[in-house]
């Protein structure tokens, strides 16, 4: 599991696009620090500390299975307006833990913010108390196991003095590898926007491979911006954005415990003063925001366990989009459409199974199905032009796009996932290994 940076950043062994990197640079307001607390075998960083100077506006949405984590609780009874750390942990999921698992959190929420005080006594010019509830945490990893108390706050002295007030592209990357479990590679993402006539930044990452379903998954997803918006403005955003990017993603159709997706604004921008959702100043911002979080959840799924393919599902002319939706997620789920595109088989068939046992009603009369730009089924029926050839030469494509219209209305929905292969069974069998 030990990941050296260096030989990482220069490897060239992988030809996927999404290896491909932003430069991430410095962002006022927010520092980052890393370091390894031996929660695997080796010395990899496996906790992540970001930390605001200032405090930072915030909003999260968190996974909807009944079954939640300590720290998932832990951050909704948190009601500050402002933070001002995010600890985030892999190897051990803190769920399924009890008692152990909050009361753990609790005593480092304590010390971290005890020595975040002290810090600002040492460093800024009107130094603020912090509280151990504007501490939220990130936990990814196994589930049941003990969460590993002493060996976290043995490394919190470390993890507060290697705190970097300026970051660069190095430092975003040891954040990126810090918060992986079954990820092969870093997801990283930003983008460049105006509000009104101030320029501003925001900056993601996120880690996820397997039990990736909508509503999120083992997903863990962290958005920065330097803008001022309040914490109800980036929660509407928030959820308006998430719906077309992290829960139009599937993997595995498992969701988990411990899924979040947070974004924190310190406010180190003096944009024009945003009220409504609507305002025509907030659009570019609006559009960035989604390009960001749709940039990591296709990171996800290209990185998704044992992936040999990244697959489009368009499906369009519906009569509502939770039609369209019900219906890709339909063809993302299946094993047996999954597994023929892992195997390049141009097995149409199971894409019409899919289709047809989703539940919403199709015209058949008119159902069109294409890979690609080559059409399968159309008006009904199998197209005269059909070469059974042809597609399965498309299908040697890393990027495959399913586009299928069932001519029911206007509304469409967009979904993307992966293959299951060989290796997504050998990484989940050996997971605890």
């Amino acid at each position: 599991m030990g990941i050296n940076l260096a030989n990482f950043l220069s490897s060239k062994s992988k030809s996927t696009k999404m290896i491909e990197f932003q430069d991430l640079e410095h962002m006022d307001g927010l520092s980052i620090s890393t370091v390894s607390a031996n929660l695997y075998k080796d010395n990899r960083d496996d906790l992540v500390l970001f930390y605001f100077r200032d405090g930072a506006n915030h909003a999260s949405v968190y996974t909807k299975s009944k079954i939640v984590s300590e720290n998932i609780k832990w951050n909704l009874n948190q009601k500050n307006k402002k933070v001002f750390s995010l600890l985030v942990n892999t190897r051990n999921a803190n769920a399924f833990t009890g008692k152990q698992g909050y009361q753990s959190l609790e005593k480092i929420a304590n010390m971290i913010s005890q020595q975040l005080t002290e810090k600002q006594k040492k460093d800024e010019d009107d130094p603020k108390k912090i509280n151990s509830n504007q501490v939220i945490f990130g936990c990814t990893g196994t589930i049941g196991e003990v969460f590993p108390e002493d060996k976290i706050i043995n490394q919190i002295p470390n993890l507060i003095n290697k705190i970097k007030y300026t970051q660069n592209k190095f430092i975003w990357m040891k954040a990126a590898l810090g918060i992986m479990t079954t990820d092969t590679k870093p997801k990283l993402v930003m983008e460049d926007c105006k509000i009104g006539n101030k320029k501003v930044k925001i900056y993601g990452i996120a880690k996820g491979s397997g039990m990736i379903h909508p509503n999120m998954a083992t997903t863990l997803a962290y958005i920065f911006t330097d803008a001022s918006l309040s914490n109800n403005l980036l929660k509407k955003l928030l959820i308006k954005n998430i719906s077309t990017t992290f829960n139009a993603i599937s993997c595995d159709g498992d969701t988990s415990t411990n899924d979040m997706v947070s974004i924190f604004s310190t406010e180190k921008v003096q944009n024009p003063f945003i009220q409504n959702i609507h305002d025509i100043k907030l659009k570019s911002f609006d559009i960035s925001l989604n390009k960001v979080l749709l940039n990591l959840a296709k990171r996800i799924v290209s990185d998704g366990e044992g992936a040999s393919k990244f697959i489009t599902i368009n499906v369009a002319n519906c009569k509502t989009e939770i039609d369209g939706k019900k219906i890709a997620f339909s063809i993302a789920n299946s094993p047996l459409v999954k597994t023929a595109i892992a195997g390049e088989d141009p097995n149409w068939g199971r894409i019409l199974m899919a289709i047809g046992k989703a539940g919403p009603a199709i015209n058949l009369k008119k159902l069109s199905i294409k890979f690609g730009n080559i059409i399968i089924v159309k008006d009904g029926k199998i197209h005269q032009s059909y070469d059974e050839n042809k597609v399965a030469n498309y299908m040697k494509n890393e990027k495959i796009d399913l586009n299928i219209s069932i001519s029911t209305g206007l509304k469409h929905f967009t979904a993307y996932t992966m293959d299951l292969t060989k290796k997504y069974i050998e990484i989940n069998a050996d997971y605890r290994s």
